[in-house]
Order: structure tokens, then C-alpha cells, then sequence
């Protein structure tokens, strides 16, 4: 008998009614409110099915060919794919695919290369770095002394010249490039060539622009990093999972600091949902996907610029983009919860040189629905009427409504 999603949602309705409406609910919020948070996407279809597959019950400590439990044959075979199809997408000489989150994959490439008190120069946290960029609330700064560069005060940009002296004079034992509320691209020649005067290890957390990667719309950094960390489920459309890219000789050692340091079991019907994106990643359609969320996020920028936000750095290169909406009179947390109430679901965001909180949104989403620059206009205009009150948020609720149900996430 073929299990179809209709018959398994008959299932377990029967079973469990007040679940089974819970995940109602949210694919109905899903349904009728536009997702601008940079951080999520729509999975197919097809991933969303490996995900309820029967290697969700298989039990596989180890990897392929080494496991501590029998019957993984299957299991083996998977992620050998997904690790194939993993290294062949980004030119990788190694992939790990059993991280459970891009927080996993850090804290892994930090077990391998590092050991505590060692010193890590990244993006300060109020400029957009990440919470395992060193935060005292998180493993990287209780484990590590982190060091913060920073982005221009008059560009926003990363400042490369303090990058350099901070490399000088603290000589780290690894650099970090990436960010996650950094609309621009890294420069990753530029970090190796610090990395490699200073004798450090580079590391690339592209968990944001890992997908854009993928469709060829962004640098890569696989030919510049030691490791190159990522998160499956953003632009790369694949199931919530983390990925870790990196050169031969390190195999071993990240392998090691997945299995058994930092984790145990893989999630084998994770795992092969990610194969499943990998291989959707390498198709032309994808690419033209990629380079259209890009397209996207440009005008849409450019667009909330016009309306009276101040966009940071003047625009972007990825999907994200991060914006301060006190020129209309209203502050970040303010601003999100009234965007809320009108179906505009995005993010704060910390914003460099000073204590205010900003907008982050992103353009993944909208584009997996088929949205494209037009669109991209209409949710600025609507975005900013709704922050400077000129349209009540039950009133924008409609619109957003009528315009998401034109482009539904799983129209068939």
C-alpha cells in the first residue's frame, strides 16, 4: 500500500486530534502570512517526505561502514549519498551531514581545531555575529577567549584594517568570517591571507549564504577556509539540520569532534532529507532560484530605502537584509510586533554602533512561493504604511492574506 501525506494526516487525526489541529493551525499561519525571516524557507515536497520516512526509527552511532548498532545498511547507503552529493555541490574535499544544527556544526569545528582558553577572532556580537561567535551565554565564549572585530561606522562594512591588527596583536588560534545579520559578502580571499600570516585556522560559518552558494549566486569559501560550516534549511531549502565542509587532511579530526565528542546518533531521516536537498540544490532550477532570491532581496531594499528606512551598508548581496525603521518613528521590537499583527512575520536584529534594534528580513521564502520583484515592491509599500500607521494592521492583514494565498508554498 503507498502511504500518501493525506492518508497519514487521516492517521493521525484519528490518533491525536489536538495535535493534529496544532499542525493545522501552522500550516494554515503558514498558509496566510508572508515569511520574511532570513532564516527559513519552504522545504519541498520531496524533503519533507524523507523527513517522515522509516529511517526516522533506525538508530546509527557511527558512520557508514562502522556503526555501534546492526542493520544500518540502509542507513549507510543514505548518507554516503547525501555526503557525495554534499561534497560534488560545494567542490568539497569532506562533508559531515550528521550535524543536528549549524550551532552543532560550530561547536564541532571548534572541538576540532581548538582547545579551551585558546583565542578565536570573529564578528562581535553587536555587529552581527552569531551567539557561538563568543557569547558569555554560549559554549564559545565560556570555552574560548573570543576577540570581536567590527564593521565601519560610516559603511557598515566589515573593517578589514582592524581585522588585520587584531590578528597581529592577539595571533588567534582560528578566524571567523560570518554573520548572521551581514547583508554583504565576505571576503574570503582577504581572511585566508590574514589566517595564513598570523598562522591561524580559517573557519567559514556560511550558515546564512551556504544555500546562495549552492546555486552558484554567492563566493564560495570552500577553497579558502580549513572548515566551512552550514546550516541545511535556509536558502538551501533542506530539512533543519547543520553541515560541515573541509579539506582532507581535517577529515578525521571533524569527523571525531561530530562523532562521538559532540554528538550522539545521526538523525538518519535528516540525513537523508538533506540528500534529497543537495540533489534538488545541483539542479538549474535551483540556480535560477538562487539567483532570483537575490534579485529579490536587492529590490526589496532598495524599495524599503525609498520608503524611508535606513537600509545598512545601502542595500545587499544575499537574501538578507537589515534595515532601522526609527525614521518612521517606531523602534525595532515595536515595529516587529505591529509587522506581526499584519501577517509580516520577520527579526530583530542588533544594529552596529549603537543600542537600537533593527529589521531583519529576507527574501528565501517569498521567492519559493514564486514571488518575484514586483511583490517585492507591494511588501515594502505595505511594510512601511504599517509602521508609519497609515494602514491599520487588521487592514493590512487583508492584503497579505489575498497576496500570500496567490502564491501558496505547496500549491498541489
Amino acid at each position: 500500500m503507498t502511504v500518501t501525506p493525506a492518508i497519514e494526516a487521516d492517521v493521525l487525526r484519528r490518533q491525536d486530534p489536538e495535535l493534529a489541529d496544532l499542525l493545522l493551525a501552522e500550516r494554515r499561519r503558514q498558509a496566510t502570512t508572508l515569511q520574511l525571516i532570513a532564516a527559513e524557507n519552504f522545504s519541498s515536497p520531496a524533503v519533507l517526505a524523507a523527513l517522515g520516512s522509516p529511517l526516522a526509527n533506525k538508530y546509527a552511532e557511527g558512520y557508514p561502514g562502522a556503526r555501534h548498532h546492526g542493520g544500518c545498511e540502509i542507513a549507510d547507503a543514505a548518507e554516503r549519498l547525501a555526503v557525495d552529493r554534499a561534497r560534488a555541490l560545494f567542490g568539497a574535499d569532506h562533508a559531515n551531514v550528521q550535524p543536528h544544527s549549524g550551532s552543532s556544526a560550530v561547536l564541532a569545528a571548534y572541538a576540532a581545531l581548538l582547545r579551551p582558553g585558546d583565542t578565536v577572532l570573529a564578528l562581535g556580537l553587536p555587529h552581527g555575529g552569531h551567539l557561538t561567535h563568543g557569547s558569555p551565554a554560549n559554549f564559545s565564549g565560556r570555552w574560548f577567549d573570543f576577540v570581536g572585530y567590527g564593521l565601519e561606522a560610516d559603511s557598515g562594512l566589515v573593517d578589514h584594517e582592524q581585522v588585520r591588527a587584531l590578528a597581529r596583536t592577539r595571533r588567534p588560534k582560528a578566524i571567523v568570517c560570518g554573520s548572521i545579520a551581514y547583508p554583504r559578502h565576505f571576503d574570503h580571499a582577504f581572511f585566508r591571507e590574514v589566517a595564513d600570516e598570523v598562522g591561524a585556522y580559517l573557519i567559514a560559518d556560511a550558515a546564512h549564504p551556504l544555500g546562495l552558494v549552492a546555486g552558484g549566486a554567492a563566493p564560495n569559501p570552500v577553497p579558502y577556509a580549513d572548515v566551512v560550516c552550514g546550516t541545511t534549511h535556509k536558502v538551501l531549502r533542506g530539512p533543519r539540520g547543520g553541515l560541515i565542509l573541509c579539506r582532507a587532511d581535517l577529515a578525521e579530526r571533524v569527523d571525531r569532534a561530530v562523532f562521538p565528542f559532540t554528538q550522539g546518533g545521526a538523525q538518519m531521516h535528516t540525513v537523508a532529507a538533506k540528500a534529497v536537498a543537495f540533489g534538488e540544490a545541483a539542479t538549474p532550477a535551483f540556480s535560477a532560484y538562487a539567483h532570483q532570491v537575490v534579485a529579490n532581496a536587492r529590490v526589496l531594499a532598495s524599495r524599503l530605502a525609498a520608503e524611508g528606512l535606513a537600509v545598512t551598508t545601502g542595500g545587499t548581496d544575499t537574501h538578507l537584509i537589515t534595515a532601522d525603521p526609527a525614521p518612521l518613528g517606531v523602534d525595532g521590537r515595536t515595529a516587529r510586533s505591529r509587522l506581526a499583527a499584519a501577517g509580516l512575520v520577520l527579526d530583530c536584529c542588533a544594529l552596529p554602533h549603537g543600542d537600537a534594534r533593527g529589521l531583519r528580513l529576507g527574501t528565501a521564502a517569498v521567492t519559493t512561493q514564486g514571488m518575484g520583484e514586483g511583490e517585492m515592491t507591494r511588501i515594502a509599500h505595505l511594510l512601511a504604511a504599517v509602521l508609519r500607521n497609515v494602514t491599520d494592521p487588521s487592514t493590512a492583514r487583508e492584503e497579505v492574506r489575498e497576496l500570500a494565498g496567490a502564491f501558496p508554498p505547496y500549491p498541489h
